[in-house]
Formats: structure tokens, sequence, C-alpha cells
């Protein structure tokens, strides 16, 4: 993979994708392979409906933990 997808439900399930299955240890260091800031990524996907959960190292659904 070359690239994230641009869709922010498509980001998420391949940015989780490879958070889960241990190809990269953190989003910083996914971010960083794809030439991204994390921030970057956060806000936008904050935008489409989904926050960053440090303690579960992965994206989920805006208010899913409310």
């Amino acid at each position: 993979m070359d690239h994230l997808p641009n869709d922010p439900a498509m980001m998420v399930s391949t940015i989780n994708m490879l958070l889960r299955d241990d190809e990269y240890d953190s989003l910083e260091a996914l971010c960083f392979s794809f030439d991204k800031e994390p921030e970057e990524i956060k806000n936008y996907l904050l935008k489409g409906g989904f926050v960053w959960s440090e303690e579960q190292k992965q994206f989920r659904p805006t208010g899913y933990d409310e």
C-alpha cells in the first residue's frame, strides 16, 4: 500500500487494521510511513466523525465512549 484512502471511513478502517495487525506500533510511525502528520490525520478524521483513542490505539466514532 503506497497511500491512505481519502474516504474517512476507509481511512479509519485501513489505519485501525494496520495498527491492530502490528504493521505499525504507533499512529506516529504509520503517519511517518505515509508522509503525513498525525495531527493532520486526526483533524481530518474528526471532521469525518472519528476520534483517536490513545487508550485503544484506534480511531473510533465520535461519541462512542460517552
